[in-house]
């Protein structure tokens, strides 16, 4: 083989390698301690060891996310890209058995939505008819609950609800790059994709091998990407997940995402069950202008 094909392959793995580094806050191959797998080294989504980068710009972005400023990207790994979904799918979801919901919500709430204070809530749009709430437990936890909301006309009802996970550090209304904590604000949600073929998304979904976590990780952690929503947080709307673009600068971090669970704290993702993936991907809708409403209690009450 020529030194010049070997130096072209060598860059498209390392590339690729790169990507699914910085995507969900996990930083590049440098901080790797070179541990096997199950020695201690894990993905964003928690564990023990390895510097996140999970910032992005604060929650006064508001529901715009990002600007876009950046050109987009698809990364298409070995197994290549399944491309968008173009034709509207149903509504069915993953029939899993629901978490319970935090105490304040109903099944139907007419005006305003359960445990939102107004702050918050004046930044979701008035078209949004569609929203996932992250309650956390506390400013410094790592639990919370996940509740997909719908709305029709001036009344918003309880769908669904998942136990899920934050960011080992808890919550943060500055985030920047490895405070493992997850931002709080409302964010739209306009991409998916994945390791595993489109479920059914209704948002255009980037199916590519690039999302795979890196064996060296804790097993408990392979999986982790198999099914990801990127929440539109110092990125390119309109991108793939795994686009690293960072409008605001590599400083505000990015890669925030829903992604599966794994049990345990992320650094700085949101993540829930695989039941609770798929029923977000076959749930949520662009025409239904999906956003993300995150934080702690007391964050979001304010």
């Amino acid at each position: 083989m020529h030194n010049a094909l070997r130096a072209t392959i060598a860059t498209a793995v390392a590339g690729t390698l790169l990507t699914v580094l910085t995507a969900c806050g996990h930083d590049g191959p440098a901080h790797h301690t070179g541990q096997a797998p199950g020695a201690g080294h894990t993905s964003d989504a928690g564990g023990t060891s390895g510097t996140s980068n999970t910032s992005g710009a604060t929650d006064t972005s508001g529901t715009s996310g990002a600007t876009g400023t950046g050109a987009t990207s698809g990364t298409t790994g070995a197994s290549g890209t399944s491309g968008t979904t173009g034709a509207r799918r149903g509504e069915a979801g993953a029939k899993g058995t629901p978490a319970t919901a935090p105490p304040t919500a109903s099944d139907a709430v007419p005006g305003q939505l359960p445990g939102i204070g107004g702050r918050l809530r004046h930044r979701i749009p008035a078209d949004s008819r569609q929203v996932v709430a992250v309650y956390g437990t506390g400013r410094d936890s790592a639990d919370s609950t996940v509740v997909l909301y719908t709305r029709q006309g001036a009344t918003w009802t309880r769908v669904h609800s998942w136990p899920a996970h934050n960011g080992k550090e808890g919550w943060t209304a500055d985030h920047h790059e490895g405070d493992k904590r997850s931002p709080v604000g409302v964010f739209t949600l306009t991409d998916a994709g994945g390791v595993l073929a489109d479920p059914g998304a209704r948002l255009p979904y980037t199916r590519s091998a690039s999302f795979a976590a890196p064996r060296w990780w804790d097993r408990s952690h392979w999986h982790d990407f198999d099914y990801v929503i990127a929440i539109d947080y110092n990125r390119v709307k309109g991108s793939p997940p795994d686009d690293p673009t960072r409008p605001d600068g590599e400083s505000k971090g990015g890669g925030i995402w829903l992604h599966m669970d794994h049990g345990s704290g992320t650094s700085g993702c949101v993540s829930l069950s695989e039941e609770g993936m798929r029923s977000l991907l076959r749930t949520l809708d662009p025409d239904r202008h999906p956003v993300v409403v995150m934080g702690d209690k007391a964050s979001l009450t304010a």
